[in-house]
């Protein structure tokens, strides 16, 4: 009997570079959070704009170094993993950030504010493989974060649920076919599009987002998902 072969592939460290690539696509750019590379500007401008931003490392995973930041009623306050810091001036938020970040490249993004359950956030991860030469999803499962993170991962003690009750559950089951079939068919589109620009990947874990209006967004897109 034949053994179907899955290719572990290329991997992408580079969180931006999949999202430039991601960006050449219109129909896939508009469910891409605004990003931009980390620096003074460009965070003082994005949390002028937006109001809440995340940051974290271009390469990187499991939640390590993400942080969340926010702005409003004259005052910064950044969240990494349970604790919050509060800063009266852009000067202080600054030297915090780059004090943790520890001279890493960082990416900065639009927050998005996820639909939740009984207050907090959920995402979905879509494991997509090459087997025997062709794509085919593995699993899409939802991720609820523990208690007092805005981070899902599993290894920060996130909760695993099926899409299907985590979009029920969040939003609504009228939602759940429809958002479903939305993200299989991004992971498609993506995925030609990754491939085309880096041949030889195999294996991609998708994390999306649904906001509170039941907007889809690609979170971020693994070549080594767990």
């Amino acid at each position: 009997m034949d053994v179907a072969t899955v290719s572990s592939g290329r991997q992408l460290a580079s969180k931006w570079i999949k999202t430039n690539a991601l960006l050449s696509s219109p129909y896939v750019a508009r469910h891409i959070p605004p990003s931009s590379l980390f620096n003074a500007g460009n965070l003082r401008s994005m949390l002028g704009r937006y109001g809440m931003v995340v940051i974290k490392p271009v390469c990187g995973g499991g939640g390590m170094g993400v942080m969340r930041i926010t702005y409003g009623g004259g005052r910064y306050r950044c969240t990494y993993m349970s604790r919050t810091r509060s800063f009266t001036s852009f000067a202080g938020l600054l030297a915090h950030v780059n004090r943790s970040r520890r001279g890493r490249a960082y990416l900065i993004q639009k927050g998005v504010h996820l639909a939740t359950i009984a207050g907090r956030p959920i995402d979905y991860r879509v494991k997509y493989v090459k087997q025997d030469g062709v794509w085919t999803f593995r699993s899409m499962v939802g991720r609820v974060a523990r208690r007092g993170l805005f981070v899902t991962n599993l290894c920060r003690g996130g909760h695993r649920l099926t899409a299907a009750q985590g979009i029920r559950r969040s939003l609504s089951s009228r939602w759940v076919a429809a958002k479903k079939r939305e993200m299989r068919q991004l992971t498609k589109v993506a995925t030609t599009l990754l491939e085309s620009r880096f041949p030889g990947i195999g294996q991609l874990g998708y994390d999306y987002g649904i906001d509170r209006n039941g907007h889809v967004w690609i979170l971020e897109v693994n070549t080594r998902p767990q």
